[in-house]
């Protein structure tokens, strides 16, 4: 049986999606996998460019309101966090056997500078999301 894993950040907009799209592509196979935001917004460009360059289209995807899925009576065997410690606080509390697991990564929408500057900074987001997602699947062997 497949583990149901719900990634949260504030927007839905970046690091969720990019942690999503990492679990789906490496253990899709292993994994149910959604995520969702506290407030959603639009997909981040940056984040949509970025992991395109690794091989991953996440330009179609949608927003999700996590608490849409908390009223839809959705269970996760992980919700997992990927913004501040304060944003993740406000995250609903979900029924049943749930862990939850809290992954700090900068969030691409605060970054400034050039566009090169702005991408070079999402990447590294990206490459640590893509290594955080590697080091859960290897700890979650079925």
């Amino acid at each position: 049986m497949k583990k149901k894993v719900l990634f949260v950040c504030e927007r839905n907009s970046a690091r969720s999606q990019m942690a999503e799209a990492w679990l789906k592509h490496l253990a899709g196979d292993r994994f149910v996998v959604h995520s969702a935001g506290l407030e959603p917004g639009t997909l981040n460009p940056h984040a949509i460019a970025v992991m395109a360059e690794a091989g991953i289209d996440i330009a179609g995807n949608q927003t999700d309101s996590v608490f849409a899925f908390y009223k839809q009576g959705r269970l996760y065997d992980y919700v997992i966090t990927v913004c501040s410690p304060e944003k993740a606080n406000r995250c609903p509390v979900f029924p049943g056997i749930t862990t939850r697991l809290h992954w700090d990564f900068p969030d691409p929408a605060g970054f400034s500078g050039t566009e090169e500057e702005i991408l070079a900074r999402t990447r590294n987001v990206r490459d640590t999301i893509r290594a955080k997602v590697a080091a859960f699947i290897s700890n979650n062997r079925q």
